[in-house]
C-alpha cells in the first residue's frame, strides 16, 4: 500500500472515529455507507472497494495516533464485523497473533513443486502452497487432512461476508473429524485474533459436527514459517 493511500484511509477512519467515540466507551458502531460518506464529507476520491479500508486496519498498517491514544492500558481497538456491511470499533485485549523466534525451528525437506514456486503470484499463495504440499497441517496437528476450498467466501451470521484463505478436511486415528480454517499471512500483513475468531463461528454455523482447529500460518524468514492454532469442539446433537 502506497503513503497515499494509506494517509487517505487513516483520514476516513479517524473521521468516523470521532463521530461516535465518548470518554469511557468501548463499543462504537458504523457500517459501509459511513465510510462512503466520510470519504464525501473530506472531499476525497470516493473509494473503490470500502470494504480494504477495514482489511487494511486489521492486517496491515497500524490505527491513526489520534485513535491509538484512547486505548486503555493492556486494551486495542478492534473492527469486528457485526453483521453484512456493518462493522464496529470494539476495545478488547491485544489482540495480534505473533510468531515467537524463540521457538525451535523444525526442519521438513522442501516438497513444493519448483513449477509452483517459480509462478506463485503473491505471498500469501506461496505459503498456502508450502503448507499444502509439505502437509504442514498433518505434522503440525498429528491429523490426516485434505484441502477442501480455498479463499471460501460466504457470510456469518452476525458477522456477515467473511473470507478464510483456505479450509481442510481431516480425521485422526481414533474416527474423529475434522474442519480446519487456515489464515495465511506474508510480507507485512499481521495475523490477527479477529479473522481467527471469525474463521471458528464460520465453522461453527457450517460444519456443527466437526472440530474446528483454526490455523494461523507466516513467514517468519526464506524458508521458515510459524504456525499457531485454537480449537473450537462440536456440539453432539
Amino acid at each position: 500500500m502506497n503513503e497515499k493511500q494509506a494517509n487517505r484511509y487513516k483520514a476516513i477512519i479517524e473521521t468516523i472515529f470521532k463521530r461516535g467515540f465518548k470518554a469511557g466507551i468501548s463499543i462504537i458502531p458504523f457500517s459501509r455507507d459511513d465510510i462512503i460518506e466520510a470519504a464525501k464529507e473530506l472531499e476525497l476520491e470516493p473509494l473503490k472497494n470500502p470494504g480494504d479500508l477495514i482489511y487494511s486496519f486489521r492486517y496491515r498498517i497500524p490505527l491513526p495516533q489520534s485513535i491509538l491514544d484512547t486505548q486503555p492500558e493492556g486494551k486495542e481497538w478492534l473492527i469486528p464485523g457485526v453483521g453484512r456491511a456493518l462493522y464496529e470499533f470494539r476495545l478488547a485485549t491485544v489482540n495480534r497473533i505473533s510468531p515467537n523466534a524463540n521457538l525451535v525451528t523444525i526442519k521438513i525437506p522442501d516438497a513444493t513443486p519448483e513449477i509452483i514456486t517459480a509462478t506463485s503470484l503473491s505471498d500469501e499463495q506461496a505459503l498456502l502452497a508450502k503448507v499444502r504440499y509439505h502437509r504442514l497441517i498433518d505434522i503440525f496437528l498429528g491429523i490426516t487432512t485434505y484441502s477442501l476450498q480455498n479463499h471460501l467466501r460466504t457470510t456469518v451470521t452476525g458477522l456477515g461476508q467473511i473470507e478464510i484463505d483456505e479450509v481442510y478436511v481431516g480425521i485422526d486415528r481414533h474416527g474423529c473429524q475434522y474442519i480446519i480454517p487456515v489464515q495465511a499471512k506474508g510480507g507485512t500483513d499481521k495475523l490477527s485474533t479477529v479473522q481467527a475468531k471469525q474463521d471458528i463461528a464460520c465453522c461453527a454455523e457450517k460444519f456443527p459436527k466437526l472440530v474446528c482447529r483454526a490455523i494461523s500460518a507466516q513467514f517468519m524468514s526464506p524458508g521458515s514459517m510459524a504456525k499457531s492454532t485454537g480449537r473450537w469442539r462440536r456440539r453432539d446433537n
